[in-house]
């Protein structure tokens, strides 16, 4: 009688550990994500920078003085970085207070050349 409770509990195990096993990937690569460094987002920082990035286009995009299509934006940890050529000074100084106003932008880095 021992020997075949020994046996129906033996596939159990076997079952449990291949369930463990297979788990630990999975718990892994969800707490792997959720956590950035100063040079890599989490999912969650890359999401809030892809949306600080369209915000800013579309304030750009909005703005009825000027047309904003030469300018690119990238936003990386809540800093918005501006590159690409305006006309004229006043429209550089324009494209980086546009993108400061924008809820949620930490900083603005103004690399906007001016076309001459």
């Amino acid at each position: 009688m021992k020997n075949t409770s020994v046996k129906a509990i033996q596939p159990l195990k076997v079952l449990a550990l291949i369930l463990c096993i297979g788990a630990l990937p999975l718990v892994s690569g969800i707490t792997g994500c959720t956590t950035g460094s100063r040079e890599k987002q989490s999912t969650g920082e890359y999401i809030d920078d892809h949306t600080l990035t369209s915000r800013v286009k579309s304030a750009l995009g909005d703005d009825h003085q000027y047309k904003y299509g030469d300018v690119n934006v990238v936003t990386f940890k809540g800093v918005v970085q501006l590159s690409g050529f305006v006309n004229t000074s006043d429209q550089k100084s324009r494209v980086g207070d546009i993108a400061r106003k924008v809820k949620g932008v930490n900083d603005v880095q103004n690399n906007v050349t001016i076309k001459e």
